[in-house]
Order: C-alpha cells, then structure tokens, then sequence
C-alpha cells in the first residue's frame, strides 16, 4: 500500500499563491472588524487583579476612613511669599473653579479657602473656615499667618516652613481620568498673570498622562519603526517589491494579534501597547529566508527550485528559533500580573502567525517576483564582492584563530558584570517613567522639596476592641510611630486622629504649650472628639478615625515615589511594634504601598518567569541540535548577553525596574535566535562537507565557520540591524521605560550578534575534540 503523500504548506503556497493570499487578506479583514471595540486601561493598580490581598485590603481602608482612590496635588509658589493678598485672591480664584470641574470631589478640596481651623471662641471650641474671605488688611493677613505657621496641621502640608508654596489637594471621584482634570487645572491656572508658579502633581497626573503619552508615541514609533525596517531592508537587498512583502508579514501578524486581542475583549494596555514593535522586530527573523533565496537563486538560476530548497535549508532553525521566542513569551502566561500574561499571550500568539505566514505567505509571494528582478539582487549577494561578508569572515576568523584570548576576553567581561549586577538596585517609581525635565517629575521634585511630600501612604493602626482607640495608651504608642515615621529621610509628614486631639487640647486651654499633648483620661478624649465631629466637616474625623473607634489612620507623605520608600517605612513601623511591644497592631495601604506591593509582585513574577524561560529555552536547544552538548554551546551567547547587559545596568547605577524585570524574561528567546541559526547552518554544512560523519579536523571545521559567517551569517548580521533598527525609534521617546526597552533592545541584538560571529567560532574550536567525539 503507497504511503499519502507528506502535506508541504510550502509547496502548496508556492503551487497556489493566489489563494495564499486571499485567504490572508480575508482573515486580516475579520481581524480589523474587531478594531473599533477596542478599550484601554492605563492605571497600574489593574496590574493586579480586584482580588489580590492589597487591592482589596485598600479597598477596605478607603471605605472604613472616607478616603478617596486618587488624589491631584497643585502647588502654588511665590518667592515673595504666597501670604499676600494679591496671591491670595489668586488661590480664592483658582479654587472656586477647581470645585466646578466635573469629576472633582468638591466637598473635600483642602485649600487655603476651603480648609477648617480648630480655635475657641468664647470658652467653647469653633471649627470654622481658616480663610473664608481674602485678608482685607494687614492684621487679618497677620492673623492668617498666625493661624497657619500655629497650626502643626497645616503646616508642610498646606503651607511650606518658608511660606513661599501652598498647596490644593483635589479628590478626585472614582474612575476620572486624572490627566483630563490636571488638564483643567492647568487651563486654569494660565489665566492668572503673576509672579506665582504653578505645579500639578500627584499619583493620578503621573498615571494618566503616562497612558496617554503612551498611545500617542505607539501611534508615531510604530510606523516610524516600521519605516526603518523598510528602508533598511531595501538598502539591504535593493527589491522594492519584496522589502514590502516583508513589511506585509509583519503588519499581518500585529492585525491578526491585536484583532485577536480586542475580539477577546482584553483592554489595550500599558505593556500591550508595545505589541506592534516587538512583532515587528520579531519579523526580522524572516531574513534569513530572504538571505538564502538569493544564494539559491544565484547558485540554481530556477525560482521554484530556490524557493523549495531555501526552505529546506532554513526551515528548521525558523522553525526553532519561533519555538524559542514563543516560549519566551509564553512564560509570561505563567505568571501573577494579567496585563503581564495578556501580554505574553499576544506576542507569543503573532509570533506564531509570523511563522505560519513565513512558510506560507513569504514564498508565495516570492512566485509574483520576476526572475530578472531577482536576478539582478542575487549578484549583489556574491560572497566574494561582499563588504559585509569580508567584514563577518574576519570577526569569526578572530574568533576561530585566537580561541582562547577571544574566551578569555569574554570571560574578563563576565567578571566585571558579576561586580556590576552585586550593584544592582531592585526599585519601581511610577513618576520617574518621565524624564527629569518633564512637567511631571519639576512638579513632582518642586512640591517633595517645599512641603511633606505627594506620595501618600497610610498605616492603620487596628485595636483588639472598639474604643481602644480612644485611649491614652494607644493615642500615645500612634503618636510615637508617627515621630519615628517622621525621623526617616523619606517622611515629609504624618498626619493621625492623635493631632487632632492635641489641637484640641491645646486651644481648650487657651493654647497653653503645656497641654499641646494628649489628655490623661478617655472620657476627655471622648468628649474632644464628639465636638469635633459635631463641628467639622464629616471628613476631617472620617479620614483618621472609624466610628467604633477600633481603628486609625496614620496619614504618611512621602518625599519620593521609590517602592523603596514605602519598604522603608514597613520596616520602620515592624520595628516600633516588636520594640514596643505596643498592643495595637499597624498594617500599610494607601497607593504608595500598592507601588511596593506591586513592585515585588512583578518582581518575583519575573524571576520566576526567568528561570523557566532558561529551561525551557534549553530544553528547546537540546531538541533542535538533538545533542545536551550543542545546547550547552549555543546557550553560552544567551547567558554572556544577559549577564552583560545586567552588569551594565548595574555598573550605570540604573535601578532594575519593571520595565528591565519584564524585559529581562523576553530577551531569553530573542537572544538565543542566532545561536539556532549559526549552529543549525554550520553543523549542516559540516554534513555536506563530511557526508560520513567522520570526524572533522580544525581546517575543516574553520572552513565550515567562515562559510557560515559570510553566508548565514550575513543573515544574522542583517536580522540584529533590523531587530536594533526597530527599537531604536525608542530612545527619542519622552518617556523612560520606553527608552529602556530601546537601549536593552539595541544592546542586546548588538551583543548577541557579536557573541555569534566571534565567541561561537572561538568556543567550536577550543571545545573541537568534545564536540565531535564520536561525531559531529
């Protein structure tokens, strides 16, 4: 009985191109239907699920104390001061229309004007507007500075010790776009004409307007990465047709993935974003395709024939080297974040289809070539006429004649990247993804600098029994946390129920400094606190207090954004509790310690990705070369390149953020691409040199690697130009991470390249009598 013949998706796009191609076109038109449906989602905090320990528990916190989710910070500075009535009815002004932007929480704004100062009056205690009209003379001027520099409440959080900056808190209503308040505000602000300086900040301005800077440089770095792909493919083989067959591959596979993405009903999101480039970069592999044919062609002069055995010859390491990459991504779904997993999902998922599209669409678009157009490329690739073929020899020549100095080169560098990753620093800020000129981080550093800080964290402190709270015991172990808190570098300013009672206290009695203290009995705190609540906003007590007093909160104002911040203040407050031995027990919330919950999350999410990526990636060597010995081979450039590049990071004083931990999994199937083409190719050519499979001796195998260095190579060569070329658009983004994504990038397919042409050869030689022991 005949055996059915082998199906060949090759043969088949080369016997039917046509239908290649429309079954491509129609499948990219349902993928496109699903584009108007798309969603974004630019906040962080969705990084985790609603179900995590952290976002629930500051669920819980914002709920108990009346707090809001997001808050915007605009700081009004005068270097005259800013208690002069001129800037004065400029702040009345401001505020007045801050309270009528829509999606401001006008009942909380805390301003100048706005703000509740606790005095007595008469014998009894008044909570009142600290400034309900501007100071019409110099006295009422006098008396609002009294009342403000008097006031440990206000002061570094409303006005600074200089008196030079004020600030507006603004609260923003649940799920409001804080750039398009911060927008407002700084409309606002452009109609007053003096000396004053304005400065938006906070948690939301940072988070928005990253998301929406994000979507504006996708939509211009994505063509314009797209555009220097094209034309560095056109400079490269001088075919007009098929540099756009090529970047048709590529804009394929991103409708395909990101139509698939939205049909799904997945949000496009911060890392999701990136898609489009790195689906474009991973094209670049298709290279090697475009880099044989024109071998073939020049050597068989039949198209058909060259198309086939250009296949056959790079097939498998295409193949493989997708498999690599794929697994890569594929690791990510593994992993704790969701945008993290949708992530890797939707880039392992296009590289898949750039595969399938390689096997398929590429050759049958080869067929539509006219001979004499492919005729004349394939004379440009002549290996003897070739700079760059000259110029590949010589570098694995390096390599394969000076084995040892060029390992003992390598593993010099090695050494010094071991000092630099023992200086890496594991950190995340959010408002640090702007560049140090940005109106971001000038708002951000101006505001740390003048007044308690625009990070905002909280401690709750949790009694064993309603009313502990009240106690003197437990407001005086709160308010001792709070003079630790505040002694560390990173704490601009606590705030807790504790400073209310003092206030009280003191203006009770006539503000005596003798009983700026807590009182000595609960009933006397019981009672301050009933007059306070009667008199004040429902907020001010809300904010710090739960009503069956079992519970405070600890206001704490960072000066920066660091994860590190937040860790330092846990660290701090594990200290108190087991020196203390307080009886009260404090547990963080507040979206500084989301940041340092986050942070770690990723983190560890990434190590542990990391470590299966580098197994399964193995896993994937020692299957394709059918040897552990050949695995171990080409895992060498993927371990130095990584290795390096963290040294670099580390030797730079970079901290290794989210960004470089995401990367840092990613890079394992990208970097070990060449080493499955290099070796694939050699090994290959040795078996047509060698048919027997004897072994080889040094001429024949340095033989074998120039010819793999100027002909694969060159393909190698040209993928790591592309792949740059790619991410290099990347380094002119105004935003951080994106400029780390491109150096990591670039820097990556420069040294992977290097590590393939020049230390492969030099480890092929040295390790000659192991490798071929018993054959190659």
């Amino acid at each position: 009985m005949s055996k059915a013949p082998r199906f060949s998706m090759v043969e088949f796009s080369v016997n039917h191109p046509r239908w290649v191609v429309l079954l491509t076109v129609l499948l990219s038109a349902a993928a496109l239907t699903q584009f108007p449906k798309a969603k974004t989602d630019t906040n962080p905090k969705h990084m985790l699920p609603e179900t995590s320990d952290v976002r629930v528990w500051n669920s819980e916190v914002e709920k108990t104390f009346d707090l809001y989710e997001d808050m915007i910070v605009l700081g009004v500075a005068n270097d005259g001061g800013v208690l002069n009535r001129e800037t004065l009815e400029r702040i009345h002004r401001i505020t007045g229309e801050i309270l009528r932007i829509e999606g401001v929480a006008a009942r909380d704004v805390s301003s100048l004007t706005t703000i509740d100062n606790v005095t007595m009056e008469g014998g009894t205690l008044k909570v009142g507007p600290l400034m309900p009209e501007v100071p019409a003379t110099d006295r009422e001027l006098s008396d609002l500075r009294r009342a403000l520099f008097g006031n440990p409440l206000f002061l570094n959080r409303v006005i600074s010790e200089d008196g030079n900056t004020t600030a507006i808190y603004v609260p923003l209503e649940r799920g409001v776009n804080g750039k398009a308040v911060a927008d407002r505000i700084r409309g606002i602000v452009r109609t007053e004409n003096g000396p004053e300086r304005f400065y938006v900040a906070g948690d939301p301005v940072a988070r928005d307007t990253f998301g929406s800077e994000m979507f504006k440089l996708m939509a211009i770095f994505a063509p314009i990465a797209g555009l220097l792909m094209f034309l560095a493919r056109y400079l490269m083989f001088r075919d007009l047709f098929l540099s756009i067959a090529l970047m048709m591959d590529a804009m394929v596979a991103i409708i395909w993935s990101m139509g698939l993405l939205i049909g799904f009903g997945f949000p496009i999101h911060i890392m999701s974003s990136m898609a489009p480039v790195f689906l474009m970069a991973i094209a670049t592999d298709s290279i090697h395709i475009f880099n044989e044919f024109y071998f073939r062609f020049r050597e068989t002069g039949d198209k058909r024939a060259a198309i086939l055995e250009t296949m056959k010859a790079v097939g498998r390491p295409v193949r493989y080297t997708a498999l690599a990459t794929m697994a890569g991504f594929a690791v990510l779904l593994f992993m704790h974040i969701e945008p993290v997993r949708v992530f890797g999902g939707l880039v392992a998922f296009g590289t898949l289809a750039l595969r399938i599209l390689s096997f398929s669409f590429i050759p049958a678009m080869f067929t539509f070539v006219k001979d004499e157009t492919i005729q004349r490329t394939s004379q440009r690739e002549d290996v003897r006429s070739s700079r760059t073929a000259r110029l590949l020899t010589r570098a694995a020549l390096l390599g394969a004649r000076r084995p040892r100095r060029s390992v003992f080169v390598g593993l010099a560098l090695l050494a010094l990247a071991v000092v630099g990753m023992t200086r890496i620093h594991v950190n995340n800020n959010t408002v640090e993804w702007f560049k140090g000129k940005s109106e971001v981080r000038t708002s951000d550093r101006v505001l740390n600098a003048a007044l308690g800080g625009t990070s905002l964290g909280y401690v709750v402190a949790i009694a064993d029994q309603d009313d502990q709270i009240k106690t003197p015991e437990a407001l005086r172990t709160i308010e001792g946390l709070q003079r630790r808190l505040e002694a560390l570098p990173v704490v601009g300013k606590t705030t807790s129920v504790v400073d209310y009672v003092k206030r009280i206290n003191y203006v009770l009695h006539d503000e005596n400094p003798a009983y700026d203290v807590i009182p000595e009995s609960e009933e006397t705190v019981g009672q301050y606190l009933f007059l306070f609540g009667m008199s004040a906003k429902p907020s001010d007590l809300n904010n710090v207090v739960d009503y069956p007093f079992r519970r405070a909160n600890i206001f704490v104002q960072l000066k920066t954004w660091d994860a590190d911040a937040m860790r330092t203040v846990k660290h701090e407050v594990d200290e108190f509790k087991a020196r203390t031995g307080a009886r009260l027990t404090f547990k963080p919330a507040g979206t500084a310690y989301f940041n340092l919950v986050w942070n770690d999350e990723v983190l560890w999410d990434m190590i542990r990705g990391f470590v299966i990526a580098l197994v399964v990636v193995f896993v994937i060597l020692a299957v394709n070369f059918r040897s552990l010995k050949w695995a171990i081979v080409g895992y060498a450039p993927l371990v130095f390149t990584i290795l390096v590049i963290y040294g670099l990071i580390g030797l730079s004083g970079k901290d290794f953020d989210m960004p470089i931990s995401v990367l840092s999994t990613l890079s394992l199937g990208m970097a070990v691409d060449f080493a499955i083409h290099f070796i694939s190719r050699f090994r290959r050519r040795l078996s047509e040199i060698r048919p027997d499979g004897t072994v080889p001796d040094e001429s024949t195998v340095t033989d074998a690697l120039l010819w793999t260095a100027e002909r694969p190579g060159k393909g190698v060569f040209r993928n790591a130009v592309l792949f740059a070329s790619a991410f290099s658009v990347m380094l002119f983004a105004p935003l951080t991470p994106y400029v780390t994504v491109g150096a990591f990038i670039v820097s990556m397919m420069i040294l992977s390249a290097v590590m393939t042409i020049i230390y492969l050869p030099a480890l092929i030689v040295l390790l000659r009598g192991w490798l071929f022991k018993g054959g190659a």
